[in-house]
């Protein structure tokens, strides 16, 4: 996998050819491989990790964990919030003091490819980090993608 947050896609590729491009949404954030910068990391990742495969479209993700409630059923007030949803992929760096180890470890930050309850925002910066695309290319993105896979984010 091949993400681009100047172009604010994430495309898939099968035996060195492109399979789907999906449009997803980076940090609003400046660019960061930083702890607590909330940008979106570079580089080269690999997903090691994949959570929530038996949940509902919608589900939303807390510490990792469904809290039981599909975005739609949670208080406006939630809704507001940008929330993890559907899926997570998380993902690890492979790159030492670029995206791996010290204060630059992106397993340790929490970032992941996942779902949003803000699919309008999407082909646009508007997460703390991560890489958000729709609930149901979350969905398809899991199905399709094993853990060990690699993604580099190009800046």
């Amino acid at each position: 996998m091949v993400a681009s947050i100047k172009w604010q896609i994430i495309a898939v590729f099968n035996n060195g050819k492109s399979d789907k491009v999906y449009k997803m949404s980076s940090s609003k954030k400046p660019p960061s491989c930083v702890e607590n910068s909330l940008g979106t990391p570079w580089g080269l990742h690999k997903v090691c990790e994949k959570i929530g495969t038996n949940e509902p479209l919608g589900m939303v993700f807390e510490g990792r964990k469904p809290i039981g409630l599909r975005y739609w059923e949670c208080s406006s007030e939630k809704q507001k919030k940008n929330l993890i949803t559907s899926r997570i992929l998380r993902l690890d760096g492979l790159e030492n003091g670029v995206n791996k180890g010290g204060g630059v470890d992106t397993y340790n930050r929490y970032v992941y490819i996942h779902g949003t309850n803000h699919e309008e925002n999407l082909g646009t910066p508007a997460s703390s980090g991560c890489l958000q695309v729709s609930n149901m290319e979350a969905l398809e993105i899991s199905e399709n993608v094993p853990e060990g896979t690699h993604l580099l984010i190009l800046l």
